[in-house]
């Protein structure tokens, strides 16, 4: 009995894997990582398996089975991977990942509790030379280092703090290129986002906020999944949105959104670039005139950076709302919200696209947009001309008046030989250029919607109130020159003279400064609102200088001619018929100088103040030129008033004529029918 005790023990020893069972009921054979299933029977333990279900025959084996082979049954999680062990698995925290709840291993998904022990890589930007952003990333490097999840606190504010120094007194990054600061910026706004975003994770649940000295600050709030909005507030920016934008989709995590507000940006994004997209441009260019064309908008606001957990967010399910407060907005500006667009140059710009403007006051403005990014309040570089509906009724009313009055003056000059000389061919030059350009404005100036034809109308308008004021130089010369010579009985010589000069002078000078403008800077004729000359980079001087110059000849020559005049009125007899005509040329030059010149002075005076005022004054007399050169040069003159007599008198007689023609023929028509007697 003892020997066959003994020899059971044996035997027990050299199956170590198998079950000590009692030897009458169970197979004394099983293989290693087995149990017995009966006397001629075995099966293999769980996390062990073999070539059959039952194993009838000692020569077969239980092998591990690999639980993280793919395709795997096994589901760790995020940031995790599944190691197999014998007759197991265990899940664990993937490299540079630690579990929140302190355990080393765990066994499915829902004990996952991952999260990233370190930040994102973030180096400095290629080709950029500066010491102080290399002093500044050197500082990164060491947080990352140094870096441990408890110390997630910390390390933001390290990191905000250095940020914070390096915006306040960017010292080199100055100095560097626009196009370089921009692509600084664009870095560093890139990476402190994905930066916060993994430390933030491992900020315990709540609201946390960050101030440093230059005005950078940090808003973050870390949550579980829960359904309601969530608003963080900071002194110059406010956002809103659905908690539910946050939680990514399957990831049982906490959430977290954050808000950076970092004025010191702006300093590396002046003068950056706006593109808006085509929709926006269309709606803007039928609202406003002259609005973002080649020149930089002004920055309002702080630079706000948005993110969230959930890295996608670039087509949100509802709107987030930031609310700015900035800088007043100066009067007749257009103010747009706007996000930072990264390039795939490294750089970007300012964009619109999915962001909308939803009220602006003096100091604040609201933003709706769809998607996170890097956000600011921007203004238009120069003035919304907005449309004065009353301004366009006065322009186009009085440019029809004139028109017609033109048209009779250019008539009258032609037609009335009593009246023609030297001085009534530069009235009807000056009034056929200033008919021409009228006609133009009020049928082509809105045309904007071929921009070759465009230009080609901008063109024209040039040339033509260019020769209007040429040939307005050309009359007060001739004034001068006549009031010179009074005391000479034949003008003959100065009317040879100006036959000469006027024509070359009146049509061929404007066509040389239209020339060289247009050769210069052709596509700067035409803007999307006007067909007329662009404003920026001086263009528009190319008009007014010439302008301003005849403008101050001509009060210079007007002044010397009362001068002279002065002197022979104090020596002439006042009867003489010569002088007559001279007092009476000398009135009508005094009402050309006011109409012509004062009025396009009133034109270049619309800043300040008094810009409105003085845009009526310039609109209500510049639109009735044509009116005053024909009462001045037609109606008051004695000559045209004869001529218009004896053309009325004819006009009648024909009348008269034509009536008593029509009852002579009625007569006779009477008198040729046969009578009827009943």
């Amino acid at each position: 009995m003892g020997g066959r005790v003994f020899l059971a023990f044996c035997v027990s020893l050299t199956l170590p894997g198998a079950e000590t069972q009692d030897s009458r009921g169970c197979a004394q054979w099983c293989p290693q990582n087995s149990s017995c299933v009966n006397a001629t029977a075995c099966r293999c333990n769980p996390g062990f398996s073999s070539f059959s279900e039952i194993i009838t025959t000692p020569t077969e084996t239980c092998d591990d089975i690999n639980e993280c082979a793919t395709p795997s049954k096994v589901s760790c999680g995020r940031f995790s991977d599944c190691w197999n062990t014998e007759g197991s698995y265990d899940c664990m925290c993937s490299p540079g990942y630690e579990p929140v709840s302190g355990a080393k291993t765990f066994k499915n998904e829902s004990e996952n509790t991952c999260q990233d022990m370190t930040f994102s890589t973030w180096t400095p930007p290629p080709g950029v030379h500066s010491q102080m952003l290399s002093r500044f990333f050197d500082k990164v490097q060491d947080l990352g280092r140094d870096y441990k999840p408890g110390l997630a606190n910390n390390t933001i504010q390290s990191i905000l703090q250095a940020l914070d120094e390096l915006l306040e007194a960017p010292g080199d990054l100055e100095t560097l290129p626009r196009l370089q600061q921009h692509c600084v910026a664009s870095h560093l706004l890139d990476g402190l986002e994905d930066v916060l975003r993994g430390l933030s994770k491992n900020l315990s649940n709540g609201l946390s906020n960050f101030s440093f000295p230059a005005g950078t600050e940090l808003s973050l709030e870390v949550q579980k999944q829960v359904d309601r909005s969530v608003t963080l507030r900071q002194n110059q920016a406010v956002m809103q949105l659905d908690w539910n934008l946050a939680q990514k989709s399957g990831d049982p995590g906490p959430s977290v959104v954050g808000l950076v507000s970092i004025p010191g940006m702006g300093k590396l994004l002046a003068e950056a670039p706006l593109v808006l997209e085509t929709e926006k441009q269309v709606l803007l260019h039928e609202t406003h005139q002259g609005l973002l064309q080649d020149g930089s908008p002004i920055l309002l606001s702080d630079v706000i950076s948005a993110f969230l957990s959930n890295n996608d967010t670039q087509n949100l399910s509802s709107p987030v709302t930031f609310t700015f407060s900035h800088r007043s907005v100066i009067p007749r500006q257009k103010v747009l919200c706007v996000f930072w667009e990264h390039g795939q140059n490294g750089c970007g710009h300012w964009a619109t696209t999915g962001c909308s403007t939803m009220g602006t006051r003096d100091t604040s403005t609201i933003c709706h947009c769809t998607h996170l990014s890097s956000f600011a309040v921007l203004m238009a570089h120069y003035d919304v001309q907005e449309e004065d509906p009353v301004l366009t009724v006065i322009t186009y009313m009085g440019l029809s008046v004139s028109l017609l009055c033109l048209l009779l003056a250019a008539l009258t000059f032609l037609l009335c030989k009593a009246i023609q000389n030297t001085s009534t061919s530069l009235h009807l030059q000056l009034s056929l250029c200033l008919f021409l350009a009228h006609l133009l404005f009020l049928v082509a100036i809105d045309q904007t919607g071929h921009k070759v034809l465009c230009s080609i109308i901008a063109g024209t308008l040039h040339y033509l109130y260019l020769a209007a004021f040429t040939w307005m130089l050309l009359e007060a010369l001739y004034l001068f020159l006549t009031a010179r010579n009074l005391t000479v009985v034949n003008y003959s010589s100065i009317n040879r003279f100006m036959k000469k000069l006027m024509f070359p002078v009146g049509y061929g000078v404007p066509a040389v400064t239209v020339a060289i403008s247009a050769a210069s800077r052709p596509h700067l004729y035409g803007t999307p609102s006007r067909c007329w000359l662009q404003p920026e980079k001086g263009f528009i001087w190319g008009f007014l200088g010439p302008v301003c110059a005849i403008f101050s000849v001509n009060l210079v020559l007007f002044l010397v001619t009362l001068w002279i005049l002065e002197n022979r009125l104090s020596s002439l007899n006042s009867e003489v018929s010569t002088l007559r005509n001279t007092r009476m040329l000398a009135f009508k030059a005094t009402a050309q100088l006011f109409i012509l010149g004062c009025t396009w002075c009133l034109g270049i005076l619309q800043v300040g103040p008094a810009a409105r005022v003085m845009a009526y004054l310039f609109t209500i007399i510049n639109s009735l030129q044509g009116v005053f050169i024909f009462l001045v040069y037609c109606l008051l003159s004695q000559q045209v008033r004869k001529q218009y007599g004896k053309w009325s008198k004819g006009i009648r007689k024909l009348k008269t004529e034509s009536e008593m023609h029509t009852l002579s023929s009625s007569a006779k028509a009477d008198t040729s029918k046969p009578s009827t007697v009943n």
